[in-house]
């Protein structure tokens, strides 16, 4: 009982410390600096270090040195691939790639010495523990993919539900007059979400120089949301020919309201598949035991009295 309680205990800070490092909010630098020198007079450099977050002071050292030593291990292929999926999450906790290896790593090392601590030296059995070890490791270096695979498919149903209404008040804005930079920066300002952050990176690319059309392209990697991408994909087609953007809105509006109201189809058409295993293993036998269980008695004792009678 004492390994399993153990385990719990470590399996759930490894998942507190994923959920702090994601979860936490990025702090400007310069402005944390300005704002511990103007509250707080330090003395020396030590006072400094002692004023910032836990955070800061023990796990990010850690994470930087695990991820020194895992960009070694790793490809120019694997942190393309990480760098493109936390884009695509949003950047959870403003982690970059190096720190989101030093995660992964810091997990694996997490798992398996905690398997080896259990079954290799509460149990006693050395060689169970250091396989289990190493598969621990191993499990442990996934773990973390998982939960960004989750956050990657929840901010991408989120964009999905936000396309419509967005290009709903997009539509307008331009037909009421004023420019599309103008209509997009209107909807960042009405509509919170992960779509209007995507809009505001884009405004501000286009603010330091960069061509609108490559920042409108630089979006669909980073959301790899199909409707989204056709979406911009008509604005640039549009822009190149000419042809009214107004008109391009008010035709792409009604086709993700199409599509919106298919999809909505399409779910209610899969739920009585969905409902049929719960009701097949849960609510029909219950039934059946309510219906036929004292038919059931009464036959048994019937046939129970048969055969004691001569």
């Amino acid at each position: 009982m004492l390994p399993i309680i153990l385990a719990l205990f470590v399996g759930g800070g490894i998942l507190l410390l994923i959920v702090g490092l994601a979860s936490g909010s990025p702090v400007d630098p310069v402005q944390a600096r300005l704002t511990q020198l103007g509250s707080v007079q330090a003395r020396n450099l030590e006072e400094l270090e002692l004023q910032l977050p836990f955070a800061e002071r023990t796990l990010r050292p850690m994470v930087t040195r695990l991820s020194r030593m895992s960009a070694r291990l790793g490809s120019a292929s694997s942190t393309d691939t990480a760098e493109r999926r936390l884009a695509t999450a949003g950047n959870p906790g403003d982690l970059r790639v190096a720190d989101w290896m030093g995660v992964k790593m810091m997990v694996a090392i997490a798992v398996g010495a905690t398997l080896f601590l259990v079954f290799g030296l509460l149990l006693g059995n050395l060689f169970s523990g250091l396989f289990l070890a190493m598969a621990g490791f191993g499990i442990g270096f996934l773990m973390p993919e998982f939960w960004l695979g989750s956050r990657i498919k929840a901010r991408q149903k989120v964009i999905l539900k936000m396309i419509p209404d967005t290009l709903d008040l997009l539509t307008i804005s331009v037909r009421a007059g004023l420019g599309f930079d103008a209509a997009l920066a209107k909807v960042v300002e009405k509509l919170p979400g992960p779509l209007t952050d995507e809009f505001r990176r884009a405004l501000a690319e286009v603010r330091v120089g960069k061509a609108r059309r490559d920042a409108l392209r630089d979006m669909i990697p980073r959301t790899n949301v199909p409707p989204l991408s056709s979406f911009i994909g008509a604005i640039i087609q549009a822009e190149t020919l000419g042809v009214s953007i107004s008109k391009v809105l008010q035709i792409q509006s009604e086709q993700l309201r199409i599509e919106r109201r298919q999809r909505a189809e399409e779910l209610a058409a899969k739920a009585p598949i969905k409902m049929l295993f719960p009701l097949v293993g849960c609510i029909f036998p219950a039934l059946f035991i309510v219906i036929l269980g004292p038919a059931m008695l009464s036959i048994v004792q019937t046939l129970g009295t048969g055969a004691l009678t001569p």
